[in-house]
């Protein structure tokens, strides 16, 4: 048993060690955040009074908001359940022995090590007015589409995220499966339990707290397809991909402090309950299986 003077000296060692990341974690983005929250509620930055609500108010009232959190809600429904479906599918597949298995797990994890913007020139080539998918198109006798410029540019989107992400999930997916006794499948091969019961019965119960985590991954990264969307299209990119961080990046733009701190306080108020209500949900689960 440790001493209280050795608990001492490890506690402070620890800090030491922690110290530098948590100033620099203070510096750049916790004070910043609660001085754009303070701003979030004043009328101006520089000798500013407080207004309360009004510039929520003002915000919820904003067309270009309301279509930016429209836009960023809808890709996260539909795009995180595809992510999580599809990455449990390779993942239930890859843990098979499948022929060149490894060669598969390498070349899904390939888009994490890319940088961001040669992504983005892949994709342009493939979806530029006179790009790839066009060329083809075009040759087998279908007008061509201007994706980037039309509703399919959502779509476009939603298939650079689910490629760039996928491998990563398939990984976390992979090491929750291999963490299942195999005596489980044993035992209901015994029971002549089918390929569904023991996905069900067994596989997707023993895999849920993986998959609570990836879900939460998946989620922030949603909120993380800016990058992409401002390299392929811009400032103001076609209606059905300006998302939240278009907005806010407007706002910086045009200066517009009160609308850009409180974009982003509701922004971060969103993700937080969203976080708060997985891990609620994820703790009910494990409540349940203990």
């Amino acid at each position: 048993m440790k001493t209280p003077a050795l608990l001492k000296k490890e506690t402070a060692w620890a800090l030491l060690f922690l110290a530098p990341s948590v100033s620099g974690f203070a510096l750049f983005y916790a004070i910043p955040f609660m001085m754009g929250l303070v701003y979030s509620f004043m009328d101006r930055t520089i000798d500013g009074t407080f207004v309360g609500w009004d510039n929520y108010r003002e915000l919820l009232a904003s067309g270009s908001f309301r279509k930016a959190a429209w836009n960023t809600t809808f890709f996260t429904i539909i795009s995180v359940p595809l992510m999580v479906g599809l990455s449990l599918g390779l993942a239930l597949l890859l843990n098979q022995n499948v022929y060149i298995r490894q060669w598969l797990r390498t070349a899904y994890m390939l888009p994490l090590v890319v940088p961001v913007a040669s992504i983005v020139m892949i994709w342009q080539i493939g979806f530029d007015w006179n790009g790839t998918v066009n060329a083809w198109l075009h040759n087998l006798g279908i007008d061509r589409v201007d994706w980037m410029k039309s509703d399919w540019a959502i779509i476009v989107v939603m298939v650079i995220y689910i490629w760039k992400n996928i491998g990563y999930n398939m990984i976390l997916f992979l090491a929750g499966l291999q963490n299942i006794p195999d005596s489980y499948y044993e035992i209901a091969n015994l029971e002549g339990a089918g390929h569904f019961t023991k996905l069900f019965r067994i596989t997707l119960v023993y895999v849920m707290p993986t998959m609570f985590f990836v879900v939460l991954m998946s989620i922030i990264n949603s909120f993380k397809v800016f990058r992409e969307t401002y390299l392929m299209a811009g400032d103001y990119p076609h209606d059905s991909i300006y998302m939240l961080q278009h907005y806010m990046n407007n706002m910086f733009i045009s200066l517009d402090v009160q609308k850009l701190t409180a974009a982003s306080s509701f922004m971060v108020g969103s993700i937080m309950l969203i976080v708060l209500g997985l891990y609620m949900l994820e703790r009910r689960f494990r409540n349940f299986m203990e």
